[in-house]
């Protein structure tokens, strides 16, 4: 069939045309995020889950239901090559400037640009990668102890302040957790709790790798009481299947029952898995509907064409032996 008429989209962090089975957790984000606007106290949210299961995606549909409920956001990916300070500084400098566009919320935004100023003209010499455009002058006391944990603390709760008076949740929405070091880690939990305990409207909705849960208990031994854990695994087959087939039939393409069903036992349900056979499965069929054959044929393509030369990162999550049907 027409390639360019092909919804489905494998890729890291790729969104699918249909994102199933990911609403209740979404609506829990949601609630939290309300919950903390209305001034009502909430536990931030870490999402995770192996590799394919579809975090990313997760987290940027989450950020954006959070903005067109007139929250204010960011959103980073954390990396190895790159500190904590470095990272977040200049996506918090962005949401400060859209805040200080607010009339109610215009000095305490400003408040918190000086903190940044602070904050980054005394630990540039710890955190040689931090890069940001300071708008104002720092304010003496404000931030500028050169102590990650103080003043990440101050930097958090001066960006809090002005969302508050915006009547606003500032949203921080952080992938790849796991890549923090835990003394940076550390800081951001402090600096989170202590937000928490000034009723401050900042909210972490994080996702990383399994490991994700004992590092945040190591660096901080609280933190497994501030943080509602949810796991992100494989779809359940019925949320797979509406994966599979809404999009081809909002295509006026059907898809034959068993083809369904052995997509879904060749992926076990997980998310990345879905749309490559999807795509193949498209991509190789003649005409609607496609058929077991097609998907069979899908298979051996897909597995030439991608799985065989990166494998081995998937070998947590499929065994060879579901790799070998």
């Amino acid at each position: 069939m027409d390639p360019i008429q092909n919804l489905y989209a494998p890729g890291a962090g790729t969104r699918p045309p249909e994102l199933a089975g990911r609403d209740e957790l979404r609506e829990t984000v949601r609630v939290v995020l309300a919950r903390v606007q209305h001034g009502h106290s909430a536990k931030s949210v870490l999402m995770v889950g192996l590799r394919g299961v579809g975090k990313t995606v997760l987290l940027d549909r989450m950020r954006e239901e959070a903005e067109e409920a007139g929250l204010q956001t960011l959103f980073v990916e954390a990396s190895e090559e790159r500190s904590l300070p470095a990272t977040l500084a200049p996506q918090l400098r962005q949401a400060l400037l859209k805040l200080s566009g607010n009339a109610m919320a215009q000095d305490m935004a400003q408040r918190g640009l000086r903190a940044i100023a602070g904050f980054v003209q005394t630990l540039k010499v710890k955190f040689q990668d931090i890069e940001v455009a300071l708008d104002f002058d720092p304010e003496p006391g404000l931030a500028d102890n050169g102590n990650l944990e103080q003043d990440l603390t101050e930097m958090l709760l001066a960006a809090g302040a002005a969302a508050k008076k915006a009547e606003t949740v500032l949203s921080l929405f952080v992938d790849e957790l796991q890549y923090i070091n835990e003394d940076e880690l550390a800081a951001l939990i402090t600096a989170l709790h202590r937000a928490a305990q000034r009723q401050a409207p900042v909210v972490l909705v994080g996702a990383g790798l399994p490991q994700l849960r004992a590092r945040m208990g190591n660096a901080r031994s609280y933190a497994e009481r501030m943080f509602d854990v949810h796991e992100v695994g494989p779809l359940a087959p019925e949320a797979a299947r509406r994966a599979i087939e809404k999009p081809a039939r909002d295509e006026g393409v059907a898809i034959d029952d068993n083809a369904l069903q052995r997509i879904f036992e060749m992926t076990h349900g997980y998310p990345y898995f879905l749309q490559e056979w999807d795509k193949y499965a498209w991509d190789i069929a003649d005409t609607s509907p496609i058929s077991l054959g097609d998907v069979e044929r899908a298979w051996a393509t897909a597995y030439d064409a991608q799985f065989t030369k990166r494998k081995q990162p998937y070998q947590t999550q499929m065994s060879l032996a579901t790799l070998s049907w």
